[in-house]
């Protein structure tokens, strides 16, 4: 059976995560999304009233590809939560590579321009970095009672903290036009999630 053809609006949807994550969210026109997407101004206004309209529907949309693709990783197959919760950070830092706007954050980019101007935007923006983020929580949790790991701290703190060093590293991508620092950031959140847990260091390869 033929796969069914996307609509006008997963059409923009799809425009808006490329073209956002290249050019910015201010930066990006209607007449860019239109033209990426393939379709009229029109349909644009059709299906968004607004720029920012589509700017949630594309926030909510990445979140909702995230979770999908982070839950059916090879990772979530290990029996020991720790090492689902060292699958997905290896995961992550092993999809620093390539372009930049090919594994930096859509919600991550759009937050940065938005979070005073447009609320509604920041608001889907927080959701989807945060929804995200707490899918996390119940491995983490499980981890430190299998490890039997004590603190000041709590999983959702840490699920956090990930994402915001990862966000940082996106920064960090953006900054040097390339992967390596961002890389190498990804590799300290590995080290001080295994000092946590009280784990020997990785071998070098």
């Amino acid at each position: 059976m033929a796969p069914a053809k996307e609509s006008a609006r997963e059409k923009l949807i799809g425009a808006a995560v490329k073209v956002v994550r290249e050019k910015g969210f201010n930066a990006t026109s209607v007449d860019d999304l239109c033209r990426e997407a393939g379709v009229t101004k029109g349909a644009f206004f059709h299906h968004f009233p607004t720029k920012t309209d589509l700017g949630v529907a594309a926030a909510e949309a990445w979140k909702l590809h995230a979770n999908g693709l982070f839950g059916s990783a090879p990772y979530m197959a290990h029996e020991d939560p720790l090492d689902r919760v060292l699958g997905y950070l290896e995961f992550r830092r092993d999809m620093l590579e390539g372009p930049v706007p090919e594994f930096t954050c859509l919600a991550g980019t759009m937050v940065q321009e938005s979070y005073e101007t447009l609320p509604a935007l920041r608001d889907a923006c927080h959701d989807s970095i945060w929804g995200h983020g707490l899918t996390l929580v119940p491995d983490i949790e499980a981890a430190r009672k299998r490890h039997g790991i004590n603190g000041d701290w709590t999983s959702e703190s840490l699920a956090l903290h990930f994402q915001a060093v990862l966000q940082g590293a996106f920064i960090l991508a953006k900054a040097d036009h390339g992967a390596k620092a961002a890389r190498d950031t990804a590799d300290h959140l590995i080290r001080y999630v295994r000092m946590l847990f009280n784990l020997p260091p990785e071998k070098e390869a």
